[in-house]
């Protein structure tokens, strides 16, 4: 039996760890609706643009 306490209260320990170290990347508030939910997308790093294909070298 004292080994599922002390199971439980080292996973206990670990969670709040980790939870801790999260900081506030962790939402710990529940379910969100309506315009609390939406987010904005984050916006993609632009691309390079590829190089234009270099002409055919005609060979005759």
């Amino acid at each position: 039996m004292w080994k599922i306490v002390v199971g439980f209260v080292l996973f206990a320990a670990l969670s709040l760890f980790v939870i801790m170290k999260a900081g506030d990347k962790v939402d710990m508030s529940g379910e969100k609706h309506g315009a609390d939910s939406l987010s904005a997308p984050e916006t993609p790093a632009s691309a390079p643009v590829p190089a234009a294909p270099a002409p055919a070298a005609s060979v005759k």
